[in-house]
């Protein structure tokens, strides 16, 4: 479909969280599938819950998706610390706007996911009006959420088509 993927590879980790932004789209599920397949990845994502219906639930979980409840406060960084630290090898994708709208900052689960599992972030940027996606090289989260938050800020506005008002100063 005319994408292109610039960046490194990370065909060596065994382990990762693939940060996606921004989600606008669901196009953005089918690039996704379509990177999986040109890396020959297994890469698992996180999705709300409202897809995994009776009748849809086995496709996506096929697919290797994971439920997420996002209307009540649960603890989803630790069950996903948990959920890696099982795996010898696991790959799993999010989008940390948490939704398909226009958003002024991210979450921060994603952050805490890999800062707990000892695991590096790999930044996955969409260009829809380019159709490019750029891979980060692994980035591993220094505990110090501010000073990261910002260069992930920066790595997004710079390959991808992101909002100009994405706030830069506060994640919480």
């Amino acid at each position: 479909m005319g994408w292109r993927i610039q960046g490194p590879r990370p065909l060596h980790l065994k382990k990762a969280i693939w940060v996606v932004a921004p989600h606008t789209s669901n196009f953005d599920f089918f690039v996704g599938l379509g990177i999986r397949a040109t890396l020959r990845m297994e890469i698992g994502f996180l999705a709300k819950k409202e897809l995994f219906k009776w009748y849809s639930g086995w496709y996506f979980r096929w697919m290797g998706g994971y439920p997420v409840e996002r209307k009540k406060t649960t603890n989803l960084v630790d069950a996903v610390v948990e959920l890696i630290n099982s795996h010898h090898r696991i790959h799993i994708s999010l989008a940390p706007e948490g939704t398909r709208d226009n958003v002024r900052k991210l979450k921060t689960g994603f952050y805490y996911m890999a800062l707990g599992a000892g695991i590096p972030l790999i930044l996955v940027s969409f260009s829809h009006s380019r159709k490019r996606v750029v891979l980060s090289p692994p980035f591993y989260p220094s505990g110090d959420v501010n000073y990261d938050m910002k260069r992930i800020h920066a790595f997004f506005k710079l390959h991808g088509d992101v909002q100009k008002d994405w706030v830069l100063t506060s994640f919480f």
